[in-house]
């Protein structure tokens, strides 16, 4: 019988050396990130209408505050590399959002969700605005203890996941919600349209929009009907020039997909991997008096 050989490597220490090679293949990847997005920042750099004001070494962000954007970088790369909580997209999910950020960076990104991929989503729009929209003042709360620096307000939804289809049907007759009205604020017709959110969501174009919740898993839950059809309105009445930039995930549940063809429309869609889409809306002269 032969004789079995034994390792020198304990398990725990096994455990240990995977735990750091983890660690320094996330630190890696991000200093990439962050490398091919300051590049972007210096040739973006002389364009004077989307820059943010300087502040000396810092910049004024919309609510007084001074903000270091290379430190705020830094934060997230310590962070992620750090943490053994990882983003809830996948790393091909996250790449799509990434590559059109850092073409459009410094930009205003809306973001529908506030999680453990905020400081990365942060990080890369951090010489623009960035805002997170959250239904659970608790989370909030615990999420700017650890990142104080995240720009997040809460938000109160007025429907449920189990009225997905009768709110279609309620789309379709209610004259508030079509497309020749198209608007938000003070939309109490509407049951599809976030009607009381901040002055500052009303008030500035966004170029990026991510929805990734209210969550949308069972039946009590406000689901992601309104920020859907909000997101497709927010798009439908921008001025600026250039498409808005929607990406939805958990496209792989009903109600996502139902939504985002009847609001978003297929012929938007521009690519799609593994749970996420990504539309580009055109501005609101090339498009039609239905959203799809």
């Amino acid at each position: 019988m032969q004789k079995q050989s034994h390792s020198h490597f304990k398990p725990e220490k096994s455990w240990c050396l995977i735990i750091t090679l983890v660690g320094l293949i996330g630190g890696a990847l991000f200093m990439s990130m962050f490398l091919k997005m300051s590049n972007n920042w210096i040739l973006c750099s002389n364009n004077e209408n989307t820059k943010a004001p300087r502040m000396g070494k810092n910049f004024l962000d919309d609510h007084g505050k001074n903000w270091n954007p290379q430190q705020l970088q830094l934060d997230a790369i310590l962070h992620y590399a750090t943490s053994r909580v990882i983003p809830q997209q996948n790393i091909d999910e996250i790449r799509i959002s990434f590559d059109i950020l850092k073409n459009r960076t410094p930009c205003n990104f809306l973001v529908f969700g506030l999680g453990h991929d905020s400081q990365m989503w942060a990080s890369f729009n951090s010489r623009g605005n960035t805002l997170f929209l959250e239904e659970d003042p608790k989370w909030v709360e615990s999420i700017l203890k650890d990142a104080p620096f995240l720009h997040a307000e809460t938000v109160k939804y007025r429907t449920m996941l189990s009225e997905a289809d009768e709110l279609v049907e309620h789309y379709h007759k209610e004259p508030d919600c079509s497309t020749k009205k198209s608007f938000l604020r003070g939309n109490h017709g509407c049951k599809l349209a976030l009607d009381r959110l901040p002055d500052e969501v009303y008030n500035k174009e966004w170029d990026v929009i991510m929805i990734d919740a209210p969550r949308g898993y069972f039946a009590e839950a406000p689901g992601r009907m309104a920020a859907i059809y909000s997101a497709a309105v927010m798009a439908r009445n921008r001025k600026g020039k250039g498409a808005t930039h929607v990406f939805l995930h958990d496209v792989d549940r009903k109600v996502e997909k139902i939504y985002a063809e009847l609001f978003l429309c297929r012929k938007y869609l521009v690519k799609g991997v593994a749970r996420i889409w990504h539309f580009e809306i055109p501005p609101p002269s090339n498009v039609g008096n239905n959203f799809c």
